[in-house]
């Protein structure tokens, strides 16, 4: 069986809506799934001054918290993260950077990878968030898998993002258009059918 950590970290809902779309598409498509949450950063008063911040967090409480064990565990991850100036989430990339130890003993080598993302406007940075964490992949030397226009989802007019799927919330909570999540869930089978390809011709070897 194919392992997928679906690790992500949203602060009002949309990534997360996004992260549950990509769990459940991937455990259809027979692999055995980890729904991850990174660990939290922000000050309890910046959360608490944010209604819908304060309303999510207490709402996804029982999600775990990613682990390296949990990334070691991974055949395939799918990340996501809400945009931040053109880049991931201060929160994700923590994780990313706690990740020297496994990427040092090499057991980060041919993980497959995948990320989607979630801003507020049209054009606020979501080609350039998945690009910037593609930077840490190379590193590791994971196989990065786009969403490319391989599937009719992808001309949806709410989509076209050929480098991951992606939303815009317009500043509301858990706004995700049906056809973006759509794109996610097309995003983890895509995931899951080329993971599991490499593990029966690493097998056949």
């Amino acid at each position: 069986m194919t392992n997928v950590a679906v690790i992500y970290y949203s602060s009002t809902g949309n990534v997360h809506k996004m992260a549950q779309a990509a769990a459940e598409s991937a455990e259809k498509a027979g692999a055995d799934v980890r729904l991850l949450k990174v660990a939290e950063l922000a000050p309890a008063a910046a959360i608490e001054s944010n209604q819908a911040w304060a309303d999510h967090v207490a709402a996804t409480a029982d999600v775990a918290e990613a682990t390296l064990a949990d990334l070691e565990w991974a055949d395939a991850v799918l990340f996501g993260t809400p945009t931040r100036f053109g880049l991931p989430a201060a929160q994700l990339k923590q994780f990313l950077d706690t990740t020297g130890g496994l990427w040092f003993q090499g057991k980060l080598v041919n993980k497959v990878v995948s990320s989607f993302v979630s801003t507020s406007t049209t054009h606020g940075g979501q080609e350039s968030t998945v690009l910037a964490l593609n930077n840490t992949f190379y590193h590791w030397g994971a196989i990065i898998v786009p969403t490319g226009f391989a599937d009719p989802v992808q001309f949806d007019p709410e989509n076209g993002n050929p480098y991951g799927a992606s939303s815009i919330s317009s500043n509301n909570p858990a706004n995700v258009a049906e056809a973006n999540l759509s794109a996610v869930a097309y995003q983890a089978r895509r995931v899951v059918e080329i993971t599991s390809a490499l593990k029966r011709g690493q097998l056949a070897g």
